[in-house]
């Protein structure tokens, strides 16, 4: 009802401060034309008064506080023509402009947000000059038409940055060669629209990677079942338990998970409703509302949709072409895949680092594999875990498998060490020895990065069993590393005599005597880990927790009230 009595006001308020506007810029108060030709005139001259003043006054057309996000852009688009409008002629619109402004009405398809284009001033002034009231006076009116077209042309521009660039800043991890366009490739998509369509333009700007189209594909079905309630938010973290399963209990009723929320729920039945909760959202079931349920508890589908926008985004932070074969690594999904020629040749779950100890994103490529790896432990571990433990009992390093070394190769007594000397790092190095104890299993996948982490196998293969994966100190430990090293090895055959050699006999070998070997590859398989809270699958978005919270960090920086 609302909606309803506010609509026209705006209307009525946004026609009298353009009014307005016009008269107080020195422009003829008279606007309204008495001919085609006359209207063609008066049009041409507000364009390009209107963009003197755009790009004098930060991009505002208007006193009424209407603004281009890039004017200098939109004078070169009508520089071209003498400022003539771009959209329109005489008292209609060309196909073009119907095309645009529908695809900005329904651009959430594109993970985009009609706000960002103008949608509400060329909605108001569309149906201003299409009502039948106002047609004969409004269609002559030439302001009309020139604030349209303005906000037409700066909305293509943006739309044109947005699909093939995004919204995101690009960063050092990013491998786009093209992460600033030039004005040209601008003028030249507009010089497209004509010969292909809005629809064909935008289209050639989008990404051809396969998770995008995946995601994109999947946008209907979410938007056709989004519902835009805003439901209660639950505390957390909250020291007053009582005030804490207040809120919670609301939001298990508004889930329509507990019957009832006028009366306080008993901790069994809260419970039992959290683990419906958990069940629906495919995450651990103990009807325990930690971190991350709650987590899963706040996120509600306007929520979801920028999660949906930041994806698409991310994507189109990769090589604008990618590898014909590589590793790609969702740390969000805790899963891996090798991709081969756009299609996923195998899958395999993985365990990426905690919250505390993130998986970075990175991107690089396998150079070699190593049976039975020893472990060197990281200094944040040493200091974290090891040197806390070796100071109340010396034998902790024996009972977990490690040797301490010295800076010339000698093996130390961990109970000859006065360990109280030491609290920001050790004059030794600690090495866990091969084995099936260790804590990289038997086999590890190696590629140059600053952050010392890597893929690799686990002595710890039970975990692969649990919902929440996000349990490393930031390696990335791989359930499927023997389809993994067979796929490696098999594409780094090489042919002697005329026969293909891939040296897993050897590698079978080593593993089944326990030896350490170093297998360097001639091929390298690039890697790219990300971290995706949202992907196509059969046609309807996926969600995984934001447990490093980046899609929540990236939301308020961009996309904050949306």
């Amino acid at each position: 009802m609302m909606k309803k009595t506010l609509y026209p006001l705006v209307n009525i308020l946004f026609t009298g401060i353009l009014f307005i506007s016009c008269k107080g810029n020195g422009q003829p108060a008279d606007t309204v034309s008495v001919s085609p030709e006359d209207l063609a005139k008066k049009t041409t001259l507000l364009i390009s008064e209107r963009l003197q003043k755009a790009i004098t006054d930060s991009g505002k057309i208007e006193d009424s506080g209407l603004v281009l996000i890039q004017p200098e852009l939109v004078r070169r688009v009508y520089q071209r023509t003498d400022f003539s409008p771009f959209w329109s002629r005489g008292q209609n619109w060309l196909p073009e402009a119907d095309s645009l402004y529908h695809f900005i009405r329904d651009s959430r398809l594109f993970g985009l947000f009609p706000e960002e284009y103008h949608i509400t001033e060329l909605k108001l002034i569309r149906e201003r000059i299409a009502a039948d009231s106002l047609a004969k006076e409004d269609r002559k009116d030439a302001k009309w038409w020139a604030t349209a077209d303005l906000l037409f042309t700066d909305a293509f521009a943006r739309i044109v940055k947005d699909v093939k660039l995004g919204r995101l800043p690009q960063d050092s991890v990013s491998l786009r060669k093209d992460s600033v366009l030039k004005d040209e490739f601008y003028l030249s998509r507009f010089d497209e629209i004509k010969q292909k369509g809005i629809a064909a333009v935008v289209r050639s700007l989008e990404p051809s990677v396969r998770g995008y189209q995946l995601l994109k594909a999947a946008i209907p079905n979410f938007l056709a079942r989004a519902d835009y309630k805003t439901y209660t938010r639950v505390p957390y973290p909250e020291k007053d338990q009582q005030r804490f399963n207040q809120f919670l209990q609301k939001r298990l009723y508004e889930e329509g998970l507990i019957g009832y929320d006028s009366i306080p729920a008993d901790s069994a039945r809260l419970a039992e409703a959290v683990k419906l909760f958990q069940k629906k959202r495919g995450i651990t079931v103990d009807g325990k509302a930690g971190e991350g349920t709650v987590r899963m508890l706040n996120t509600d589908d306007r929520e979801k949709f920028a999660r949906i926008a930041i994806s698409l985004d991310k994507y189109k932070q990769l090589p604008e072409k990618m590898p014909s074969n590589y590793i790609w690594v969702n740390t969000s999904a805790n899963y891996m895949e090798v991709v081969e020629g756009n299609e996923v040749k195998f899958s395999s779950k993985v365990i990426s680092g905690k919250a505390k100890t993130r998986t970075p994103l990175l991107t690089s490529a396998v150079s070699s594999l190593i049976t039975y790896p020893q472990w060197v432990p990281p200094l944040s571990i040493i200091l974290k875990e090891i040197l806390p433990a070796v100071k109340k009992n010396p034998g902790y390093l024996a009972r977990k498998g490690f040797s301490l070394v010295d800076k010339d190769g000698n093996e130390v007594d961990p109970y000859s060490v006065d360990w109280s000397k030491y609290s920001k790092g050790i004059p030794y190095r600690v090495v866990q020895g091969s084995g099936d104890a260790n804590a990289l299993g038997i086999m590890k996948f190696v590629f140059d990065n600053k952050y010392a982490v890597y893929l690799h196998d686990t002595n710890q293969r039970y975990l692969f069993a649990s919902a929440m994966r996000s349990l490393s100190h930031g390696c990335v430990r791989v359930q499927e590393w023997e389809k993994l090293t067979w796929y490696l090895l098999r594409n780094d055959s090489s042919q002697v005599g005329g026969r293909s050699v891939t040296r897993i006999d050897s590698v079978k070998s080593w593993l089944k005597s326990k030896q350490k070997k170093t297998i360097s590859l001639r091929n390298r398989l690039p890697v790219f880990i990300r971290y995706f809270t949202c992907e196509g699958q059969k046609g309807s978005v996926v969600f995984y927790d934001d447990v490093y919270g980046e899609d929540k960090s990236l939301r308020e920086r961009f996309f904050r009230n949306k």
